[in-house]
């Protein structure tokens, strides 16, 4: 595929820089070696395939596109949604193939997704991230309708229906050991350069409804204060173990978590941000996501940022410092989370509708030394650009083609 790459660097007007060149400009400093990533998510045909049901070969070059397309803008990682659902993009012995690319879960689509994916992002210059979300099983609550032999229903007992949603049991000792089993399939397999998790644990609270596992607290919970203290554990020991494995098998792959951003707010904990989210990771996702920093067990952590700068109850710029104070001397990458599906939205606040906002995000950033990089929400928006936000980032932080940072 070498000379699709060369027409995509000759497109984007990049095709001087030689490796070794953008290597020792790497050094220089740590703007040349930052991470500038685009998420590419499957989930309901979000980013790609555009649609369910197209051929072996509309799929592939609708990937080849999206990385062309991150060529183009001077990213250089892409991270791939791979298991969205309890279901996988290559051949899993633990899992069937996802329903996003057929329409039919478990349905061959003919092709390896995820080998494709690895080998084209390397061969453009781009690092390719294993995205895995861990316990969403389905978005519905019908087990019937996910396909014979499915682990969720040879073991009705892992499954709790919550929100509208299926979602494995992350009190149960044995999910645990199969979420991380079949998410790490994958590492053994492929060439990939990270394991990425993004927001999703425990799941977001819904008004009125209840996420019954009394039963999993009753035999495994007795050693903590309250349910709350026990989840966090839950999800603690997923981070870690997982953490540990990825190691044993390539102690070159990294491992990366997107959470949501905001951690606590400071009425909750003083040590909290200066926020008033309605939403607390800590508290509402059972996701202590400071600590996995502070302990080492994740090699970089990408908050979602979702907000404009002075937006009240979540701003940016105050969120922004925050973050770089908790991983600094961790050695813990910071990866900001761009919300760039919101430019150009009308529904979104005046801010967003200013192709600008997003390019001052990454100025503000410059500012602080535990920022790493960005990674922009997705590839869709990237490619389309609605107003012209990603090309002024583009024009205004991410003059050449680099290297990633690790």
């Amino acid at each position: 595929m070498a000379g699709t790459t060369g027409a995509a660097l000759a497109a984007a007007g990049l095709t001087g820089a030689a490796p070794a060149a953008a290597a020792s400009a790497a050094g220089r400093g740590r703007r040349r070696r930052e991470f500038r990533g685009v998420w590419l998510a499957t989930v309901a045909n979000r980013d790609w395939p555009s649609r369910a049901g197209l051929t072996a070969e509309e799929q592939r070059a609708e990937l080849l596109a999206h990385l062309d397309t991150a060529v183009a803008c001077r990213l250089n990682a892409v991270v791939l949604q791979v298991r969205p659902t309890a279901d996988a993009l290559w051949p899993s012995p633990y899992e069937p193939w996802a329903q996003c690319l057929t329409g039919v879960q478990g349905r061959d689509p003919g092709w390896d997704p995820l080998g494709t994916a690895v080998a084209e992002a390397h061969d453009r210059g781009l690092e390719l991230h294993a995205w895995f979300n861990p316990y969403r099983v389905a978005n519905h609550t019908d087990p019937a309708r996910l396909v014979a032999g499915h682990p969720a229903r040879l073991h009705p007992e892992w499954v709790l229906p919550y929100g509208g949603k299926l979602y494995y049991n992350p009190g149960l000792p044995e999910v645990r050991r199969f979420v991380q089993d079949a998410m790490l399939d994958a590492v053994r397999r492929y060439d990939v350069d990270a394991v990425h998790w993004d927001d999703y644990f425990y799941p977001y609270p819904v008004a009125g409804q209840v996420f019954d596992d009394d039963a999993a607290y009753a035999e495994y919970g007795a050693d903590f204060p309250d349910k709350a203290a026990w989840r966090r554990n839950n999800t603690d020991l997923l981070v870690s173990e997982t953490a540990a494995r990825i190691k044993e098998i390539d102690r070159h792959v990294d491992f990366g978590v997107s959470p949501f951003g905001v951690w606590r707010n400071a009425a909750t904990d003083p040590e909290g941000s200066d926020t008033s989210a309605g939403v607390q990771t800590y508290d509402d996702l059972h996701a202590d996501t400071r600590k996995w920093v502070r302990e080492g067990w994740i090699d970089y952590i990408a908050p979602q940022l979702y907000w404009n700068i002075g937006f009240a109850a979540a701003d940016y710029a105050k969120l922004l410092p925050w973050w770089d104070e908790v991983v600094r001397d961790t050695g813990v990458g910071l990866y900001v989370g761009e919300a760039l599906y919101k430019c150009g939205d009308p529904a979104q606040p005046a801010a967003w509708q200013d192709p600008a906002e997003l390019s001052r995000h990454l100025t503000l950033a410059a500012r602080h030394p535990g920022v790493r990089g960005h990674c922009f929400f997705s590839a869709k928006e990237v490619g389309s650009d609605r107003i012209g936000a990603m090309a002024a980032v583009v024009a205004d932080h991410y003059p050449t083609r680099i290297r990633p940072p690790r």
